[in-house]
């Protein structure tokens, strides 16, 4: 038996082709494009982006090749303009935008596509809730209590 399994052990050990390497792309001046890990060529584990200033373009995880898991998104000047979820490379559960100065939006996502509630905040202040389906805006409110009223089920 236990000739066995070290047998299994070794084969299971040794008969893995992949190769995991890290991976780094520049832009044409030199400039760090991009990097992380890779397996047969498809992007794996933590990857990061950057601008040609490099400042963090985005970073986040993939599986074979597709964004999978939390992912976070800059501007320029470094500021977070968008962090959310991700599942087999498309957009998924709820995520948070920077729109205008001092505007965010936090809005669920099924399958890349805006499906659900979409919450904005001016100063961290709530001040408009709107309703996607399909990613068509099918509903708008400025006050709570119209809200409440038009989606007595509604759960965030």
């Amino acid at each position: 038996m236990f000739v066995f399994n070290y047998i299994l052990m070794f084969v299971l050990v040794m008969g893995s082709n992949e190769q995991k390497t890290y991976v780094k792309e520049y832009y044409e001046n030199g400039i760090l494009k991009s990097e992380g890990w890779s397996v047969n060529n498809q992007k794996t584990d933590y990857w990061f982006y950057y601008f040609e200033n490099g400042n963090v373009k985005g970073k986040g995880s993939y599986e074979t090749n597709k964004k999978n898991g939390y992912w976070f998104f800059y501007n320029q000047s470094n500021a977070v303009i968008s962090q959310g979820h991700y599942q087999n490379g498309k957009r998924v559960d709820w995520w948070v935008l920077l729109r205008e100065k001092n505007v965010v939006e936090k809005v669920q996502f099924v399958n890349d596509v805006r499906q659900g509630y979409s919450l904005l905040y001016k100063n961290g202040n709530l001040f408009k809730a709107q309703h996607y389906k399909d990613n068509i805006l099918t509903g708008a409110w400025t006050s709570i209590a119209h809200f409440k009223k038009d989606n007595p089920n509604a759960q965030f």
